[in-house]
């Protein structure tokens, strides 16, 4: 059984190197590219891999389905370039698929790291990152769960074994918790218009607090420390933000 990985890049160079050594097992990587103008498109010819282009739509998921349709694969893993694949994984992976009945679709757990240090509160973050070609579909909304189109089992790797969670540099710095907070804002609010919500004074305000209680409490963030407070703090905020954002389109446009 062969694996493609699909690579998602828009001005990746920072640890595209990283993430694509950690791939190196693979049958075929693939770098679905929104037009980079910095070093990635080099990092990736010079790793071998297959590129391919889409328009830039400002984040990965809308280009997902078009990118696992040019690989040749059985089996699809994807990754983001800020990603990295312990080699543990793939070859718990290898070892999945080879199985007589494998499962269809794979949840995969993530260490987030948040300002140099994995978070406990956004562990163990399972996600379907792998599974058997034309089994799953994305969508074009961004944090959007992915669609399941057949699956006759689907497999979580347990949380437990940590050495088998991908690797993500989430957030560096927090100029980059604020400015992708504000464009991933703005997309949540075109979600909530699809859905015809409506602003709520008393969601806005629990809504912010129950994230602070769930990230600092619920999932131990105070075990983190000041990195802990300070992220329950910021992905308060986040919240807080998508509905005043709501607040001022229905202010603009009523």
């Amino acid at each position: 059984m062969s694996i493609s990985v699909v690579i998602h890049t828009y001005n990746s160079e920072k640890y595209l190197e990283e993430c694509l050594k950690s791939v190196a097992l693979a049958d075929e990587v693939l770098i679905c590219d929104m037009y980079s103008n910095d070093k990635t498109i080099k990092i990736a010819q010079k790793h071998g891999c297959k590129i391919v282009y889409h328009k830039n739509v400002g984040f990965a998921d809308p280009a997902r389905n078009f990118a696992i349709s040019q690989t040749s694969s059985d089996w699809i893993l994807v990754v983001d370039s800020d990603e990295i694949i312990p080699k543990e994984l793939f070859k718990y992976l290898r070892e999945l698929i080879s199985k007589q009945e494998p499962p269809e679709i794979v949840l995969i757990p993530r260490k987030n790291f948040v300002f140099g240090k994995a978070m406990r509160a956004l562990y163990p973050n399972s996600i379907l990152r792998f599974f058997k070609k034309n089994s799953v579909s994305f969508s074009d909304k961004v944090h959007c769960t992915p669609l399941i189109l057949s699956c006759s089992e689907l497999y979580k790797i347990d949380p437990k074994k940590q050495e088998l969670a991908i690797i993500h540099y989430n957030y560096d710095t927090i100029d980059d918790f604020i400015s992708r907070t504000n464009k991933y804002t703005t997309l949540e609010l075109e979600k909530l218009l699809k859905r015809d919500k409506s602003f709520s004074l008393t969601y806005a305000i629990f809504r912010p607090f129950g994230e602070f209680i769930k990230r600092y409490v619920l999932k131990k963030g105070f075990l983190d420390g000041k990195h802990g407070f300070i992220l329950a703090v910021l992905l308060a905020y986040y919240e807080f933000l998508t509905y005043i954002k709501l607040w001022e389109y229905e202010k603009n446009n009523n």
